[in-house]
């Protein structure tokens, strides 16, 4: 190493062109650089100039240490089975060739960066040296969603195919839980259709309250429970009257024409047409 440090040495004070070969292109920039690093500390302490052989032989100098202090603490490091040399090599490396660590003077530290939070501690098999773990917020996930669609075409576009869906699904449990008629006589379960349910009296159902109504006023508020009182007893009054008539009504329709149902009509629509009465003028004689 030396040879060719001096080989090198010998060609920068010769001031010869840059060779060829790229091997001596490598060693000629790397004494190129530590002569840069030379300078660089001699700056440090105040030297403003320095002579070319003293230059040299502080390259020499460091060109020699630095292998020395990789050599020595690659075989420590493979000493205690390890590939990678750590920190407390390079220190035990140091004592070996009589240099005072106490003596190193303080690496400049960066500035930490702003923080959130307190970061988490290495685990126990990870040694102290080791880079810190991040912060807490780097572990943090941010869900996102999708926006919500607005435009009315879209919404109309996905809604006409679920309503066919809710359709078709409550005709298919309809037809399974109840009643249904079949277009084909011999085979009953192609094309089901829900069979219909007929009733006596259609108009009854209008003059009657549903069990919905009935549901919703039961719910509201105990400041219109009064006035539900009122309707409801008034609905049932009404009911009351109208179920003997409603009987009547379903007995006359499942037998021939009855005469006491046409008194009994309520409903103007069907009662039977009377003969308006024609006055005769009298004559005078």
């Amino acid at each position: 190493m030396s040879n060719m440090a001096g080989a090198s040495g010998s060609g920068t004070r010769s001031g010869s062109k840059q060779t060829t070969n790229p091997v001596d292109n490598f060693h000629l920039a790397r004494r190129r650089t530590l002569q840069v690093v030379v300078s660089s500390l001699l700056t440090e302490p105040g030297f403003e100039s320095a002579e070319k052989a003293s230059v040299e032989t502080l390259t020499e100098m460091l060109q020699s240490y630095i292998p020395e202090i990789g050599r020595s603490a690659e075989s420590h490091c493979e000493h205690t089975a390890r590939t990678r040399p750590a920190l407390s090599d390079i220190v035990v490396t140091l004592v070996e060739m009589g240099f005072n660590v106490d003596t190193l003077p303080a690496y400049p530290v960066t500035p930490k960066a702003l923080t959130a939070g307190q970061n988490r501690p290495h685990p126990p098999h990870i040694p102290s040296h080791c880079p810190e773990f991040p912060d807490p917020h780097t572990y943090i996930g941010t869900p996102t969603y999708r926006e919500p669609v607005s435009d009315s075409q879209v919404l109309r576009e996905k809604a006409a195919p679920q309503r066919r869906h809710v359709q078709r699904a409550l005709t298919r449990f309809m037809a399974k839980t109840g009643e249904t008629q079949s277009l084909f006589k011999d085979d009953v379960s192609t094309l089901p259709s829900i069979a219909a349910r007929p009733f006596g009296i259609p108009y009854l159902t209008a003059l009657l309250p549903s069990e919905l109504e009935m549901q919703q006023m039961e719910e509201t508020d105990s400041s219109e429970q009064d006035e539900q009182t009122q309707r409801t007893s008034l609905f049932i009054s009404v009911q009351r009257i109208l179920e003997p008539r409603r009987r009547t009504l379903l007995s006359c329709s499942r037998t021939p024409p009855c005469r006491e149902a046409e008194s009994i009509i309520d409903n103007p629509y069907l009662r039977p047409v009377k003969k308006p009465k024609i006055r005769r003028k009298k004559s005078l004689s």
